[in-house]
């Protein structure tokens, strides 16, 4: 109704940046598709997760995840607490979205946000599998970071 009503799909502003990112960090797939429908910027940049697919990524929605994928968004975009979709998930130990990402080409060893990159943010959590499906992936052990200096730093906390 809002959009009929003229709302802007695009309205940046807020903790969740704009409607996208709100929806996609909630999980309402039918949300998320009516607003892609309406033109929503997959891309768009802002707020706490950066970006609706960090946002979906944190949270574990896969099928919001997929949704986005499917649309074309920049995979590897940074921004955020996070730094990049990769890192949220691997922090949150969602193994499955992180497969998901690997498998479209997120960089494994990307370097940006609170935890420095995936690896470190899943050592930080204590999420072994993940630690292991990025190292598997090529993931850098002695890469430096943000908070913590690197991986081994961040699992011995």
């Amino acid at each position: 109704m809002l959009l009929d009503a003229g709302a802007e799909v695009n309205a940046q502003g807020g903790y969740h940046g704009n409607a996208l990112q709100a929806a996609s960090e909630e999980g309402h797939e039918k949300v998320v598709q009516t607003l892609l429908d309406a033109g929503a910027a997959v891309d768009a940049q802002g707020s706490f997760y950066g970006n609706a697919l960090q946002a979906a990524s944190a949270a574990g929605y896969e099928k919001v995840v997929q949704m986005l994928l499917d649309t074309g968004v920049e995979v590897n975009a940074q921004g955020g607490y996070y730094g990049n979709a990769l890192q949220a998930a691997s922090a949150r130990g969602h193994e499955k979205v992180v497969q998901m990402l690997l498998d479209v080409g997120a960089e494994v060893n990307a370097q940006e946000g609170s935890y420095g990159n995936a690896l470190q943010a899943a050592s930080a959590q204590g999420h072994e599998k993940v630690v292991r499906m990025l190292m598997d992936a090529g993931a850098e052990v002695n890469a430096q970071g943000a908070h913590y200096s690197n991986a081994l730093q961040a699992t011995s906390r």
